[in-house]
């Protein structure tokens, strides 16, 4: 029997500016059995001090609920491993300590869970522009449907996000989950691989999560070229682990996408994914072209044609 029945995991790394706001948020939820597990990833800011100051003074009857774990940078998907080793609960919810949650985000989560007993439970969220907003709703898929799910993740015709994505946490435990290696993209990296194992799936068709899109010092703030090769090391560092058995795995519809994508990217931005990945051309000459993969048929043309003429 899980003490908990849900760890909330919260990596944290420069976010002085907006924890208090987030804090709040999550510490006055009409839910109560939460476990609040932070992993403190050596942010060099006072976004710790401002925390404990938020608990000591509002929530101190909390404490027994909390979780601090301070470690060396390692960044976001280190940080989110550390946290889902330590949690207890039953089930796991991701948020980011520079957005926030509806008071009522968990109790609404744990009804549905109650009414569905569902692995996942998935539900919408806003973005949050400063000025304005921008609601994101999802579609609805079941376990049925889940490598649609996938591949739509893939192909930015669904949403990736961990943190709206509610998962009994025997998912990670209790299968092989390989953990990105960069922090672009690393959400779809990771719940590729959550879904593919789910028996169950369940939206919620509520708003329940605020993302920051204002943060000047998120990662979305990088150089395209910058996200792009980053994305496409950790799509490419994912087929690798699966490579030796693509058909069985969580990204078998999505395989072919993944590797023309990197082709792409590397024609694009002049950068030599081979050095760190010797059997991409051969996977790029392999792959079959899609009108579903997020580049276009005439690029993933292009791209094989590139990789032939290197042969």
């Amino acid at each position: 029997m899980n003490k908990f029945r849900l760890s909330l995991v919260v990596a944290i790394f420069g976010a002085e500016e907006y924890i208090e706001q987030f804090a709040h948020s999550i510490f006055s939820q009409t839910f109560n059995n939460i476990e609040y597990v932070f992993v403190n990833d050596g942010t060099k800011d006072v976004s710790m001090e401002v925390l404990d100051k938020v608990i000591e003074k509002h929530y101190p009857h909390l404490r027994k609920n909390i979780i601090i774990f301070n470690q060396e940078n390692q960044g976001l998907p280190a940080a989110r491993k550390s946290g889902l080793e330590l949690a207890q609960g039953e089930y796991i919810l991701f948020a980011d300590p520079d957005d926030w949650l509806e008071l009522n985000a968990v109790e609404k989560i744990l009804e549905k869970i109650d009414s569905t007993n569902a692995d996942i439970v998935y539900f919408d969220l806003i973005k949050e522009y400063g000025h304005r907003q921008s609601i994101k709703r999802e579609r609805f898929y079941t376990a049925e449907t889940k490598e649609r799910w996938i591949e739509n993740i893939f192909n930015y015709r669904s949403y990736g996000y961990t943190v709206t994505k509610c998962f009994r946490r025997s998912l990670y435990s209790d299968n092989k989950i390989y953990i990105p290696l960069l922090g672009m993209h690393e959400d779809i990296y990771l719940m590729t691989q959550i879904i593919y194992h789910a028996q169950s799936i369940a939206r919620l068709p509520m708003v329940l999560y605020h993302y920051r899109k204002d943060n000047k010092n998120s990662i979305c703030s990088q150089s395209i070229a910058t996200r792009h090769i980053a994305s496409s090391r950790n799509m490419l560092h994912l087929y690798k682990n699966y490579m030796d058995d693509i058909n069985n795995s969580p990204i078998r519809k999505v395989a072919d996408g993944i590797v023309l994508r990197a082709g792409w990217h590397s024609i694009l931005h002049k950068y030599d994914f081979t050095k760190e990945y010797p059997w991409l051309p051969d996977a790029i000459r392999k792959a079959r072209l899609s009108n579903r993969y997020q580049i276009s048929i005439l690029s993933q043309i292009f791209v094989k044609i590139k990789m032939s003429m290197s042969r």
